[in-house]
């Protein structure tokens, strides 16, 4: 695992922007993997920013996002549909048939996970894969638990992720129980992954990424065993870790 160190959350945005602009200009077709929640926001607007300034385009990309709400309509402001839409694909030349999100509004869910399997095999996988780390080692929604072998699946949201979550919801009564999720299994065979981790609360989970055992109890750990996952972490993040991997 190749970590970067920056200052803080806005260095770090810069960092991952110019990180993402340069694959997408190295690629033909790239195929990025796109995460939600607040870490990635500061990428995404800087996303915004490169395209204003014809930096990059995204007319030739296409998108597969990690997860999305079970129960959530795409025009529910909480569904990850909306959010991407309105942080990020809203303001790019992107071809909307190029974005993929599950669906979490369907009647059989696990038809819907298989759906999107597909998808991602008929596009070659995903080149670059953008995650975050949740607090309790989770990547995409794979929660504590969740088998390393494991494909698009339908999962019971652990109540610390709710928690974390139920800041974007009226009510934490309000946050669902169940999520879609890429599998570990589906995130692990991307080409390349760009994990991106901010502040202190993130410390411990960065020093079990990094130093814990390797295992399903902390599902981020199983990025150690990819053959290239780039971390760009900031000093609150990493404030716990003695040492950093050569």
């Amino acid at each position: 695992m190749h970590i970067i160190r920056v200052k803080d959350y806005d260095a770090l945005s810069e960092k991952a922007c110019n990180y993402v602009v340069n694959q997408i200009r190295k690629l033909d077709k790239p195929v990025l993997g796109l995460a939600t929640g607040s870490t990635p926001e500061g990428l995404y607007e800087r996303l915004i920013d490169a395209y204003r300034k014809e930096k990059v385009t995204f007319k030739n990309v296409k998108t597969f996002n990690l997860d999305e709400y079970a129960g959530l309509e795409k025009k529910n402001s909480n569904s990850y549909y909306f959010y991407m839409k309105d942080k990020l694909f809203n303001h790019v030349d992107i071809e909307m048939n190029h974005v993929q999100l599950p669906n979490g509004d369907v009647s059989d869910i696990e038809i819907e996970c298989s759906r999107y399997e597909k998808k991602i095999r008929e596009a070659g996988h995903i080149d670059l894969q953008l995650l975050g780390l949740g607090l309790n080692g989770h990547i995409g929604f794979n929660e504590p638990g969740s088998s390393f072998s494991s494909r698009t699946h339908i999962v019971e949201l652990d109540v610390s992720t709710r928690e974390a979550n139920a800041r974007f919801f009226d009510s934490m009564k309000n946050v669902p129980t169940q999520a879609i999720t890429m599998g570990i299994g589906t995130i692990m065979e991307s080409k390349e992954i760009l994990l991106l981790v901010s502040g202190k609360k993130k410390a411990e989970a960065v020093k079990q990424l990094l130093e814990g055992e390797i295992s399903e109890s902390f599902p981020a750990t199983v990025l150690r065993n990819h053959e290239k996952v780039t971390m760009i972490a900031d000093e609150g993040a990493l404030s716990l870790v003695a040492s950093l991997p050569l």
